[in-house]
């Protein structure tokens, strides 16, 4: 990095916090529907005081997508990808700081959807000012689409790709990412497993009752709990017919990944962080890392009853719960749910009513070509290690479904989040460390300008 880059890097590091503290001012709660279009607007706004020139691009039924161009100096077209919604900040007792305001605290700054996936977002916006204040025009084209659904599965991402999918051609792909290992390690993802959510709902009465009548009456709590208790045995399994039918197992490149991905000190750290002893099933090393091609039924949450402090003597008339899979190649949301369906019936459930919520495909990327070639070598360039590859990653993004069916696009995710394994994605306190800032900044900066180098 030259001396005038390097001036203007450390320029817009001062800049990130105030951008950020903006940012997450804007309460994009996608599952309430609050701020949407503010924070798309400002969004906007961003992009194009950046350079970009850009427009809202109108699903029916679904927060306005950001979409951006940048003209460079290349033929070489990236895509970006990032998304302004966010998690509900609940359970709000838990906070230790209001969870809309960024709040500095022992190194930190703690606010909801900071890491998931906000700072990404202005850490770029950084990287690119950056670049153009030390070198004037980009040195390739840059797209940019930012959604405001990923949070609650990225509902209409397929109908916006069959509306605009010619706006998404690129020659390479970054999605959302995250940051660098406690090794100091670049990660590069190359696919994410997929999502069928679902939402379980039963009305044993019309009303909940004295529970001095559970005598005579139907218990919803209890026909629920039943017919959860049938999808899985007590080693995990999961006992819905045809689940694991078409499951891809790895192969001996990804094992190989595997392999060279364990972290016994990792491990230690993770559960640490998690107050546990062990994994499930006691796993470790290489049998640890290759689980995440197993597919998983979990249980997200449960209502029904009385649920406050002290005593309420109630026998409960319905219950609701809540439940993700997440699905490994080759297996289908939408094949999955018929056949949870099915087994739900056939074993006598067929009161559970069952409402699909969201869904998406597993995609992985192959190692091979040129563009993660490219990119695995500024990994390594930038922190003079080998980039730690994940064939597959725990969570889900389900917009790669409708990027690869409808535009015919594959990406990958990498750092330049300033992000951690530790910074709580999803829970209360999300946070990012300060100390990560400048480095997420910086390997922007060094990745921008090295794809500069290739062509279309």
């Amino acid at each position: 990095m030259n001396e005038q880059l390097a001036k203007t890097v450390a320029a817009e590091v001062q800049k990130f916090k105030p951008l950020i503290t903006e940012y997450c001012r804007l309460e994009s709660v996608a599952a309430q529907k609050r701020m949407m279009s503010e924070t798309a607007d400002w969004v906007e706004n961003l992009l194009k005081e950046t350079g970009f020139e850009t427009r809202q691009l109108v699903v029916e039924g679904a927060p306005n997508y950001v979409y951006g161009e940048l003209s460079g100096q290349s033929d070489f077209t990236l895509l970006l990808y990032n998304h302004y919604d966010v998690q509900p900040e609940a359970p709000i007792e838990l906070w230790e700081s209001p969870p809309f305001e960024v709040t500095e605290k022992d190194g930190k700054l703690v606010a909801r959807g900071i890491c998931d996936n906000k700072a990404e977002l202005i850490s770029r916006i950084c990287a690119i000012r950056a670049i153009q204040a030390a070198q004037g025009a980009f040195p390739f084209n840059l797209k940019w689409i930012i959604e405001g659904e990923e949070e609650i599965g990225s509902t209409h991402f397929d109908a916006m790709t069959r509306q605009y999918g010619d706006l998404l051609k690129t020659d390479g792909a970054l999605w959302e990412g995250g940051g660098f290992n406690e090794k100091g390690q670049a990660h590069i993802g190359l696919g994410f497993r997929g999502l069928l959510y679902v939402e379980y709902s039963v009305e044993a009465m019309a009303r909940d009752a004295h529970s001095g009548g559970a005598h005579l009456l139907p218990s919803a709590a209890w026909r629920l709990v039943k017919a959860l208790a049938s999808l899985k045995d007590d080693e995990g399994k999961v006992l819905i017919p045809g689940f694991y039918d078409d499951v891809r197992q790895p192969t001996e490149a990804e094992k190989e990944i595997f392999r060279q991905n364990v972290d016994l000190e990792q491990e230690g750290r993770m559960k640490a962080m998690y107050g546990i002893d062990s994994f499930l099933h006691n796993r470790s090393g290489f049998e640890l890392e290759v689980s995440v091609f197993e597919p998983t039924a979990n249980i997200a949450g449960v209502l029904t009853g009385y649920t406050e402090p002290g005593v309420k003597t109630v026998l409960p008339g319905q219950a609701m719960a809540k439940m993700d899979f997440r699905l490994v190649p080759e297996q289908r949301p939408d094949d999955i749910l018929a056949k949870l369906k099915a087994h739900l019936t056939a074993q006598g459930f067929t009161d559970v009513h069952v409402e699909k919520l969201g869904g998406g495909d597993p995609v992985v990327t192959p190692l091979a070509g040129p563009f993660i070639q490219k990119m695995a070598q500024i990994c390594q360039d930038f922190t003079g290690q080998p980039p730690k590859f994940g064939p597959l990653g725990g969570g889900t993004l389900p917009l790669l479904g409708a990027m690869k069916n409808n535009v015919g696009v594959l990406g990958i995710s990498t750092s330049g989040n300033p992000a951690y394994y530790a910074s709580g994605a999803h829970a209360p306190n999300e946070h990012i460390r300060v100390r990560d800032i400048a480095r997420a900044i910086e390997f922007n900066v060094f990745m921008f300008t090295q794809l500069g180098e290739l062509n279309a």
